[in-house]
């Protein structure tokens, strides 16, 4: 393959102190609170933990609120919106939720579904290695179960939510973190949340042995071979292999104990991403331990298409859709 710097492939720079430089500096998107403002989707910001300066980003489609009397109307039950936390993808290093590609992928998901969608700001590595991203996940969920639980909790999700309907949803290394948040969530007393279903989109796993498709596409342009075994140094505890189960759950661990009560799961794949063959041994893992699997693998498309694919991306949330409402 042709000579590869996965640093500059994944834009950063590893500083003496261990800490990263991110060269990927995109603008940032300003939540939007007022339900006054006439936009199709409205979205604010909560802070899950100060001392880990983690938050989440809520996205609530102007859609379930009434022309009239907008902050104080409420719902019928039977109109409430479905909740989605979405765990964002590219490569454990990069992004924060009010990054412009984010802010509007998850305001145009919450419109179309149309569903609450709370966007978690995880800690990135190498600054906070794996299972942070996982810890923080939960902080999450608990966050939600407080919010429900409390007379005086976050306005939106009281008023519109649907806490009997909560969805993971994630992208990549995302994809990754909604995975180990279910499991984790199987060992938590939620209620009144009930996690309903999780949709992986292109999941990132990984494992020691080579796959027949990550050689095959060794030189990816978006998921290169050199970039993700990167990825996993920079974002695996130190000392780990490529086969612990945060970066291979096909490998045998404990966690496969839990895989019989996970909920139903929605895969998407595609045929041109490195990573197809180990979504394809997840998707058939789970099969083999009686998790309900709706398994969507297209040959034609390439890893995270629909980044740059619109077409594509419809496609992909429509199919979540239905996923969500049936």
């Amino acid at each position: 393959m042709p000579e590869l710097d996965p640093y500059e492939y994944l834009n950063i720079r590893i500083d003496p102190d261990g800490t990263v430089t991110r060269l990927l500096n995109l603008p940032p998107a300003n939540a939007n609170p007022d339900l006054n403002s006439g936009k199709a989707v409205f979205s604010k910001d909560a802070i899950l933990s100060e001392e880990k300066n983690t938050a989440v980003r809520i996205y609530l489609p102007s859609n379930i609120i009434t022309k009239h009397a907008a902050t104080t109307t409420t719902v019928n039950e039977k109109m409430r919106l479905p909740i989605v936390f979405h765990f964002h993808g590219c490569s454990w290093v990069q992004f924060r939720a009010n990054s412009t590609i984010l802010h509007a992928s998850r305001s145009l998901f919450a419109f179309t579904i149309p569903a609450i969608v709370i966007l978690v700001d995880y800690r990135l590595a190498p600054e906070n290695r794996l299972p942070a991203p996982y810890e923080d996940a939960t902080d999450a969920l608990l966050w939600l179960q407080k919010q429900a639980l409390d007379p005086q909790g976050e306005k939106w999700l009281k008023d519109y939510g649907d806490f009997s309907r909560c969805y993971l949803h994630g992208s990549g290394c995302g994809g990754n973190i909604a995975f180990n948040a279910a499991l984790r969530s199987l060992d938590m007393d939620l209620s009144p949340l009930k996690i309903d279903g999780i949709i992986l989109n292109q999941p990132l796993f990984g494992g020691r042995k080579r796959t027949k498709s990550e050689m095959k596409f060794i030189a990816d342009q978006v998921a290169s071979l050199p970039a993700m075994d990167l990825m996993w140094e920079l974002a695996l505890p130190e000392g780990a292999d490529r086969d612990h189960p945060f970066c291979n759950p096909m490998a045998d661990g404990p966690h496969k104990s839990k895989l019989r009560s996970l909920q139903r799961c929605l895969v998407f794949g595609f045929g041109k991403d490195p990573l197809v063959d180990r979504q394809q041994e997840f998707v058939q893992m789970l099969i083999l331990h009686g998790v309900k699997v709706e398994a969507c693998f297209d040959d034609s498309g390439f890893h995270r298409i629909d980044i740059v694919d619109p077409q594509r991306a419809a496609i992909l949330d429509e199919i979540a859709k239905g996923f969500i409402d049936s």
